[in-house]
This record gives C-alpha cells, sequence and structure tokens, in this order.
C-alpha cells in the first residue's frame, strides 16, 4: 500500500484566501496549496492592498482581513491562468471603494465571465469590460455593493455562483440569487460549508440562495487535500492492480471530486473510503460503463484517458462545461486519444471512448495541467508516451511529475 501526501485543494484554497481577505481579525490557513493558481490569487489579495504573509512557513499563511474592502484606492490585478481569481477578485474588489483592473493570460482571457459581470452589474456595480465584451480585461469602480435580488445562469461553471455568495455577506442588505442551469454543485456545497465556517449566514431551497449581511470572522482554517489531484493516483492504482491511500480525504471530505472512486468502483477497483483516508486498490480489470460527470466534471479527463483499458466502451455523459476550461477538454481528449489509434465518438456534452492498445505519442497537453497529468496516468500502461509541455502542471501541482515518478517508482511500473 502507497500513502500518498497530496497537495492542499485548489479550490479550498482560493476560498479560504477570499474569505480570510474579507474577515474580521486574522486568519491562518494550514497546508494550503501553493501553486501558479494560488500564488496568483495571494499576489492579487496583495495588490488590493489585504495583508498576506506567507514568509514565515509554506505550510501556515497569516491573512489580516478588511471587512472594509480593499486597502489600495487603485490597483492593477494580473490573474494569469487562474478563473477562481478572475472570477473571486472582482467580486471582492466591488464591495470595496476605489478604481481596480484585472487581466489575465490570453488563455484566461478567452475564458468567460459575462454571467458574473452581469450579475454584478444588476447589483449596481460600475463595471466595463475593457476590450471583448463578457471577457478579461475588466475594470471595477467600485462603491460598495446595495445587495438585493438577482437572477444567474451557471451553465457554464459554479464559479460565478461561489463568487457571489462569498461577496454576499459584505453587501449592505445581502443577497438573493435564483440559479439556472447550475452546474459542478459540489462545488458550491463547499463554498457554503466554508462560509458558515467563517461565521456567515447562508440558506439554500432548492434554485434560491440567501446569503444574509453582517461579514465573517476570521478562524483558524485547515486546508484539505485535493481530490482532483488524488484522482490521478486512484486512476494510477485502478490501472497498474497497485493500492493507493490518501489520508485527509474521508467520510466528512468538503470536496465532491471525491466521488471519482465511485466511479473507479464500478469500473471493478475496490475502494475503502474510511473517517480520514480512502483507499483504492486495483483489482485487475476496468469495467466499461456509462456515467454523468456533470458534478465532478473536473475528473473526465481522468476517466477519458484510462478509458482505452476498460473491457468495454466508456461514455462520459453531461460535461458541456468541460469545453470552457483551461482548454476544450472534451475535444482535447479525443484528439489526443485518436492520435494514439484509439476510436472517439464525441457529441456536444458527451464522449464515448472503446478499448484498445494507445500507441505512444507526444500528448498535446493545450497548457491544460488537467490533461498532462490525466494521461501521464495512462502512460504507465503506455511506455514511451511524452508531453508538448510537461511544465503546465505548474497551475495546480508543479512538482507532479517528480512525485508521480516516485509513485511509479515505488510501485515498480
Amino acid at each position: 500500500m502507497t500513502v500518498l501526501a497530496v497537495p492542499g485543494s485548489k479550490s479550498v484554497t482560493a476560498r479560504a484566501l477570499f474569505l480570510a481577505a474579507a474577515a474580521e481579525g486574522e486568519t491562518v490557513l494550514r497546508r494550503p496549496l501553493l501553486s501558479d493558481d494560488t500564488d496568483g490569487f495571494a499576489e492579487g489579495l496583495t495588490r488590493l492592498g489585504y495583508a498576506v504573509d506567507r514568509s514565515a512557513s509554506a505550510d501556515a499563511w497569516r491573512i489580516t482581513g478588511r471587512p472594509a474592502g480593499p486597502a489600495a484606492g487603485s490597483a492593477e490585478i494580473h490573474c494569469r491562468d487562474a478563473a477562481t481569481a478572475a472570477r473571486f477578485l472582482p467580486a471582492l474588489a466591488a464591495a470595496g471603494h476605489g478604481v481596480y483592473r484585472f487581466d489575465a493570460s490570453a488563455q484566461m482571457r478567452r475564458r468567460p465571465v459575462a454571467p458574473l459581470t452581469q450579475a454584478l452589474r444588476s447589483l449596481g456595480v460600475d463595471l466595463t469590460h475593457d476590450e471583448a465584451e463578457g471577457h478579461l480585461p475588466l475594470t471595477v469602480r467600485a462603491d460598495g455593493v446595495k445587495g438585493g435580488a438577482i437572477d444567474l445562469d451557471a451553465s457554464l461553471s459554479s464559479q460565478f455562483l461561489t463568487a457571489l455568495l462569498l461577496t454576499g455577506p459584505l453587501t449592505a442588505e445581502g443577497l438573493r440569487i435564483r440559479v439556472t442551469g447550475i452546474v459542478s454543485v459540489p462545488y458550491v456545497e463547499i463554498t457554503l460549508a466554508m462560509m458558515r465556517r467563517f461565521g456567515a449566514q447562508v440558506t439554500r431551497d432548492g434554485d434560491v440562495f440567501e446569503v444574509a449581511p453582517g461579514g465573517y470572522r476570521a478562524t483558524d482554517y485547515a486546508v484539505e487535500p485535493d481530490a482532483s489531484t488524488a484522482s490521478y493516483f486512484f486512476a494510477a492504482a485502478a490501472l497498474t492492480g497497485r493500492t493507493a491511500t490518501v489520508p485527509g480525504l474521508g467520510t466528512d471530505a468538503l470536496q465532491g471530486d471525491l466521488r471519482f472512486v465511485e466511479v473507479l468502483r464500478a469500473m471493478g477497483a475496490d475502494v475503502t473510503i474510511g473517517a480520514d483516508a480512502t483507499t483504492v486498490t486495483g483489482t485487475g480489470r476496468l469495467r466499461g460503463l456509462t456515467v454523468a460527470m456533470r458534478d465532478i466534471s473536473d475528473t473526465m479527463p481522468t476517466l477519458a484517458a484510462i478509458a482505452p483499458f476498460a473491457d468495454g466502451p466508456v461514455r462520459i455523459e453531461d460535461v458541456y462545461n468541460t469545453r470552457v476550461k483551461e482548454c476544450d477538454r472534451l475535444e482535447a481528449c479525443a484528439a489526443n486519444l485518436r492520435a494514439q489509434g484509439i476510436r472517439v465518438e464525441t457529441g456536444r456534452d458527451w464522449i464515448e471512448i472503446h478499448p484498445g492498445a494507445p500507441a505512444p505519442v507526444e500528448i498535446a497537453c493545450h497548457r491544460d495541467h488537467r490533461i498532462a497529468m490525466s494521461f501521464a496516468v495512462a502512460a504507465l500502461r503506455t511506455p514511451g508516451t511524452t508531453f508538448d509541455d510537461p511544465g503546465c502542471v505548474k497551475k495546480t501541482f508543479p512538482e507532479f511529475h517528480e512525485f508521480f515518478a516516485g509513485v511509479r517508482e515505488e510501485w515498480g511500473v
């Protein structure tokens, strides 16, 4: 059995940084993820004038909150490739007072922010898109947010809803958000649980979320391991007949992506979810299946990459939102699998992958960390596989290749 100390959750770290910045007092974040995305988020907070101290320990960041909003009267924030920074930070800044411009990489500029910015405008926020409407760069001329009732289309990303929910306690009157087309519901559940941990009052009744005003309280917060990152090691165990245990992810885990192990269980792996850890053991067989992954779509590439080794077709459905991630992940997976000689069909929101023996090729990563890490797992059974951009993993797991090589050596594969 291999026990794996997986880095902290990107999703939890980003939310915790927002909450800590908005809270009254000093928050300590334990075992946060240090990656390009979270570094960019922390740097954005610093540029906005929040006190973020990461000097004492990589395992304990200290953030002094400012419930009144950014200390800086104006700032230029570069969000890099980070969707969390590009979507959460403008909402945080809107609750303060000043002029703040947000830009990002060419990759992030292509990704949509329109549902969020339309919602902020409906709340009275003075916001302009400096180039293409609905995309970064954008400028927020902040003068606080009164609050009120809004409608939100969350069919492309749950991050738009999360940004508004997080901002709700900072408004004068609170928020009532009616949502349509929500995807990745488990990520919204993470948001709600963390908001409550920081003292907010938030309720959900079906598609309606209500957030009371009143701000946040600082706390000492431990970041759990990243369940999306853990999926690569769980998949590797299922693929190779080995055993992988990830401590810190158990029955009380916040992250819905832990449900990926249930997909592996349905394919034939042995899975144990305990109070404080999850273990996956490969049984020498992967069964084909049809599975809807709308709520755990970040793990879609993981399944797609290992799907050719199943004994029947693997059909993944209801994953349209993967087309507007760092790349069009559905088509990126399909193209790489076809380059490996695998028969693949795709539709608007589905992909079907047939059994086969993938040939070793250079994987086109499209600057997407999840494509690189997913096909690295499949490469355990396809020696000679290479990657055109292995360094793109810095977004969430800069040491992935070294870490994964250590696991391969321990397993002898």
